[in-house]
C-alpha cells in the first residue's frame, strides 16, 4: 500500500471573510506547490453551508509534513499567509488511504473508449501484419505463434481498463515480462514497434482525439521501455505483480527499490 498520507483540515469560516481566506491560501499555495513533500492539495467549499472549507493536502508521508515540511524554509511563509485562519479550523488530522478506492462510471475506462474488445483485437491484427513485413522486426517475431496476437490484444484490452481475459488465462505481469527475456530488443527496434502501432491504430480506427492517444502513447512508450530492458542481457525477472492499470492520467515518477 502507498505510503502516501492524506491531510484534511476542516474550517468554519463566516460568509464575509470567505473572499480573504481563499485570497490568503491562493497565496500559501504557491508554498504547497514548491514542497517536495507535497504530493498535491484541494480547498473544496461546502455546496450546503459556504461558511464550510475542506482543505485536503496528499503528503509523501506524516513524517514528512511534520519532520520535513513544517520545519522547511517554506513553511514560515505558508504559515504567514493562513495564521489569521488557524482559530477556525474544525478538525486538522492525517488519513491513511485504504484499499477501498476506484473510478466510476462517470469517467469511462481507456477500453471503453476505444471501443471494446473489438478494438484491440482490430488493432493487433493490423498491428501483426506489418510487423512480418517489417525487416526490422520480423526477426524479433520468427515463429510467431497464430494466437500471439489474440493474446496482446487481451493484454492491451486488459491494461486499458477491459476485462482480466489476460489474468485468467495467461497470466499477470510476469508471465509477459517472460516472453522477452533474453530477446535482445534494440533502442531501433522499439522505436519501429511504436511507430507501427500508432499506423495501425489509424488504420484499426482507434479514437483520434488528442486525450486518448496521448494516453495510448504513453502506455506504448512505457511499456516497450521495459520490453527493452527486460530482453537484455543483465535484467532480472520481477516479481509476480498483476496487469498494470493504465488510466487517462500519466503514470507516477519511477522511485528506485532500496
Amino acid at each position: 500500500m502507498t505510503t502516501e498520507t492524506v491531510e484534511y483540515i476542516r474550517y468554519h469560516i463566516p460568509e464575509e471573510q470567505s473572499a480573504e481566506f481563499l485570497s490568503a491560501y491562493t497565496r500559501a499555495a504557491a508554498q504547497l506547490a514548491a514542497a517536495p513533500q507535497c504530493v498535491g492539495y484541494e480547498l473544496a467549499r461546502c455546496e450546503e453551508d459556504f461558511e464550510h472549507f475542506v482543505l485536503r493536502i496528499v503528503w509523501t508521508s506524516t513524517e514528512a509534513h511534520v519532520e520535513g515540511f513544517r520545519k522547511s524554509e517554506l513553511f514560515p511563509d505558508f504559515l504567514a499567509e493562513i495564521r489569521a485562519y488557524i482559530p477556525s479550523i474544525q478538525e486538522m488530522r492525517h488519513y491513511k488511504p485504504t484499499t477501498v478506492r476506484g473510478t466510476g462510471s462517470a469517467v469511462p475506462t481507456l477500453y471503453a473508449w476505444a471501443g471494446g474488445g473489438e478494438a484491440f483485437d482490430r488493432l493487433t491484427s493490423v498491428f501483426y501484419e506489418k510487423v512480418v513485413k517489417d525487416d526490422l522486426l520480423a526477426p524479433v517475431f520468427d515463429g510467431l505463434a497464430p494466437e500471439h496476437a489474440q493474446h496482446v490484444a487481451l493484454w492491451l484490452a486488459e491494461v486499458f481498463g477491459g476485462p482480466p481475459a489476460y489474468s485468467e488465462t495467461q497470466g499477470g505481469h510476469g508471465h509477459m515480462v517472460a516472453k522477452h527475456m533474453g530477446r535482445g530488443i534494440t533502442e531501433t527496434q522499439r522505436r519501429r514497434w511504436v511507430n507501427l502501432i500508432q499506423d495501425a491504430a489509424d488504420e484499426a480506427g482507434l479514437p483520434t482525439d488528442a486525450e486518448f492517444r496521448s494516453a495510448f502513447v504513453a502506455y506504448v512508450e512505457w511499456g516497450t521501455r521495459l520490453a527493452v530492458y527486460f530482453s537484455g542481457p543483465d535484467a532480472k525477472p520481477p516479481a509476480e505483480q498483476p496487469v498494470p492499470k493504465w488510466t487517462w492520467g500519466a503514470a507516477p515518477p519511477y522511485v528506485p527499490s532500496d
